[in-house]
């Protein structure tokens, strides 16, 4: 049969532009044999294999996509994390401050309570010692006054009246203020 197909082609005036058509009938079939050759075997394996890459491609991608996020609220958290070791510190901070405060406040006070205690002491303590030099003057000024009664009148006095004089003397002298501060 192919040799007829020759011979009629070979009677026929060839045309350039248009191809043989017993080429084009072999052409043909050997597509339609190479083409269901290739959707048997090879397009089911490259579907599977496309379709493979494509799922791994799928699946880095969602992948990625939750290490993204996670990565994210990682994140967020070391941040919320910053704040709140920001925020403890400026609370210890304004705590040490409020306590360095109070603590000065309270030396302060215990410093201005001791300087009081000092001055009501040294008060006293010069309280008592007019007191105790005032009457120191008063003993002196009783025997300088009976040792001079006694030379103006020119004896010497009983206990009971120089005791006597020597009060009335005292009285006399406290209440003209002579020896008061």
């Amino acid at each position: 049969m192919l040799h007829l197909f020759v011979l009629a082609a070979a009677e026929e005036a060839k045309n350039p532009i248009l191809p043989d058509v017993a080429e084009l009938i072999y052409g043909t079939i050997a597509f339609i044999i190479v083409f269901a050759l290739l959707a048997k075997f090879a397009f089911p394996a490259l579907g599977k294999m496309l379709a493979e890459r494509s799922d791994k491609i799928q699946g880095n991608l969602e992948r990625a996509e939750h290490s993204r996020v996670a990565a994210e609220q990682e994140l967020a958290e070391y941040r919320a994390q910053l704040a709140g070791a920001r925020d403890e510190a400026n609370r210890i901070i304004e705590e040490s401050r409020r306590t360095a405060d109070q603590l000065r406040r309270d030396l302060q006070g215990k410093a201005e309570q001791e300087a009081q205690a000092t001055v009501a002491r040294a008060q006293e303590e010069i309280r008592a010692e007019r007191d105790r030099v005032f009457q120191d003057l008063r003993a002196q000024v009783g025997v300088i006054a009976v040792e001079l009664a006694g030379r103006v009148v020119g004896q010497s006095l009983d206990p009971d009246t120089h005791q006597r004089l020597i009060d009335e003397y005292i009285e006399q002298v406290a209440g003209s203020g002579n020896g008061q501060n």
